[in-house]
């Protein structure tokens, strides 16, 4: 039994079956009485870069179509033009009405069908409730130790308590009900399917306090394992006893030979493990690293607090790695990072929203998308429109996009280019060579974060897990959703209940010897050809395998599906084992330069996938662009 049509049905697949263009696609928010005739975030089935919002792009970058963008005439006219309306870009445009004055004349072009980039929100309808989700961007990562001044001076001013988010998250929710981590073999890698509950490690961007991991001993977790009876006792060892798998190398030599060697190598060459002792790990790094182990330095592995590495006498982690470890992930909104693009929207576009002055009343906020797009507003937005084109001329910027078949131009004085690294060359053909390869090299790692409905969520407790990584499964990790109660929205407490699962999968290519960008390149080729019918397939099959010892019965369970395919997903950053650092930095300060009246936003210009990072490099664009024409004007 599959998903309903209502449950699969998405922008494009409403557009063919009505003839309408997705901003006529009558859709109403459950969270809301009044029906608006435009609502994304209620859309099921596949989101992120949904169908619709890459095709033109394709078809310029990647199959190399001609545009005639010469004999089309400027329609409009714009102080500022912001090519990306995801975090970086909307907090570009918040950074320019600070600098500017709210007068300015601001024009948001976004290819998708809503607003935030990766911060996107979903809406699961269970029938008596509306259950929040994160289809991307998903917290503020140690915003106290790693946020600069600038990020933090943004969230002040729209009402962001740092402090607020961690008090509205109940970090132990899930530990009070007996609940712990577990991992769940599948059956077709390793002959059975089994969950083992009771993980005893940290992870890295832990959510749950170190004293209440409710964690059994190494030896009974491990030995639950349905491996043979020596790849337990190997794999109990690594975790127990610190050793020095490099005792003939100087501290120098070891950070040496970690930097530039694989975890798996080292696991298989140093620690002695079977390949099917390391098929065990192979997808702890995928959520954070965005590869598996064979992609993944040692050092990388280390910050990912993975065993083995603790009994060599290493350097201390650097502050901002050390803070991921040791620092609560807990800032998070019920709907993601989005609440904070739903912020900027409404900041830059009172009319969008009841009135209101901070986070507590925007995660239940009532967004009528009809106003992102008014003339008479100073600041709009304006959705499923494709940049295509962007070009200095003699008094200012021509940009050029594509709305449904039709090409638009607009006039700017400036210009913002806050989409991916990768695309930019191919809309700003003027600027040199060098910058057009050093932006390249921000390949895009492929990802997705599905939400999935449940009727209940009695198989967890009666299998005593809230969160399950899955080494060898299309998913890597299914985990309950967070545990927040804000703005009037409250997580779900009772099991009998509907509650939303989060379920992360990154396409690798574990063994290939290919670099993260080539395993990206493939594996973004990968994802769009995987339809929804099969996205859907896996989640039924896996879900299954893992909960169906307790009961569970996927064409009964599950509600809904939303799956937010994320062919261009975190931004490149630095991969020990392929990259040098010095070199890389290079290609960071080439790829990021101003082009005349057009400058570089996005966290892709850090090579950093941090929402603190889009911020920051909007703080950066939107100066340079201040400080270029006061000096011109000087």
């Amino acid at each position: 039994m599959g998903i309903t049509r209502r449950d699969f049905l998405n922008g494009v697949a409403i557009t063919v079956a009505a003839g309408l263009t997705p901003m006529q696609i009558l859709r109403a928010s459950p969270l809301t009485a009044q029906k608006t005739l435009y609502y994304p975030p209620a859309l099921t089935g596949l989101r992120g870069n949904h169908p619709g919002s890459f095709e033109h792009a394709h078809q310029l970058g990647r199959d190399g179509k001609g545009f005639d963008f010469a004999n089309v005439s400027v329609e409009e006219k714009y102080d500022l033009v912001v090519v990306g309306a995801g975090i970086s870009g909307l907090a570009a445009a918040c950074f320019w009405q600070q600098l500017k004055g709210k007068d300015q004349r601001i024009l948001l072009i976004d290819n998708h069908d809503d607003f935030g980039g990766h911060a996107k929100r979903n809406e699961l309808d269970s029938g008596n409730a509306t259950l929040l989700g994160y289809g991307g961007s998903e917290s503020l990562q140690s915003p106290r130790s790693n946020f600069s001044a600038v990020a933090m001076g943004l969230l002040k001013s729209l009402g962001v308590s740092v402090d607020g988010l961690e008090q509205a998250f109940d970090k132990t929710f899930y530990p009070d009900l007996n609940l712990s981590r577990g991992v769940y073999f599948d059956k077709r890698n390793f002959g059975v399917d089994k969950l083992v509950s009771g993980d005893p490690g940290r992870m890295v961007a832990d959510d749950i306090p170190r004293d209440r991991l409710n964690g059994r001993s190494y030896q009974a977790f491990i030995n639950d394992f349905p491996l043979p009876e020596s790849d337990r006792q190997a794999l109990i060892a690594l975790h127990t006893i610190d050793k020095d798998y490099l005792p003939d190398l100087s501290v120098e030599e070891k950070v040496e030979w970690l930097d530039t060697h694989s975890y798996s190598q080292f696991l298989r060459d140093k620690v002695g493990l079977s390949e099917m002792a390391i098929r065990y790990f192979q997808q702890t790094t995928s959520d954070f690293q965005a590869v598996g182990i064979d992609a993944t330095s040692c050092s990388d592995a280390r910050i990912c607090d993975l065993p083995g590495l603790n009994g060599m006498k290493l350097p201390p982690l650097d502050a901002e790695s050390l803070a991921d470890l040791e620092d609560p992930y807990v800032f998070h909104f019920p709907d993601g990072n989005a609440s904070l693009a739903r912020l900027m929207v409404r900041h830059l576009i009172p009319q969008v929203a009841p009135a209101g002055k901070d986070m507590q009343d925007i995660v239940l906020a009532t967004f009528d998308y009809s106003q992102l797009d008014r003339p008479s507003w100073p600041v709009r937005l304006r959705l499923s429109s494709t940049g295509l084109h962007v070009a200095n001329v003699s008094d200012g910027v021509e940009v050029c996009y594509m709305t449904g078949d039709r090409l638009h131009k607009v006039h700017a004085g400036q210009v913002v280019m806050a989409g991916y690294n990768m695309m930019i060359p191919y809309l700003v053909p003027e600027m040199s060579q060098q910058q057009q390869e050093a932006l390249k090299q921000n390949v895009k790692a492929p990802l997705v974060y599905s939400k999935v409905l449940i009727r209940n969520w009695q198989p967890f407790i009666q299998l005593g897990v809230h969160e399950v990584y899955c080494p060898t499964a299309p998913y890597c990790r299914v985990k309950l959703d967070y545990p927040v109660d804000l703005g009037g929205y409250r997580h779900p407490r009772d099991p009998s209940q509907p509650i939303g699962l989060h379920m992360v999968s990154v396409p690798t290519l574990p063994g290939s010897g290919l670099s993260p960008r080539e395993q990206a390149r493939k594996g973004r080729a990968q994802l769009l050809g995987t339809s929804f019918e099969q996205h859907e397939r896996l989640i039924r099959e896996q879900l299954q395998g893992m909960l169906g010892a307790a009961g569970f019965n996927h064409q009964r369970d599950i509600l809904a599906i939303t799956v937010n395919r994320w062919s261009h997903g975190y931004s490149y950053f630095l991969n020990g084992l392929f990259d040098d650092e010095d070199e890389a930095q290079k290609i960071i300060t080439t790829a990021r330069q101003p082009i005349g009246n057009i400058t570089i936003a996005n966290s892709d210009s850090d090579w950093s996938p941090y929402a603190n990072s889009a911020i920051d490099q909007a703080w950066r664009a939107v100066n340079e662009l201040v400080n270029s024409h006061a000096k011109e004007e000087a």
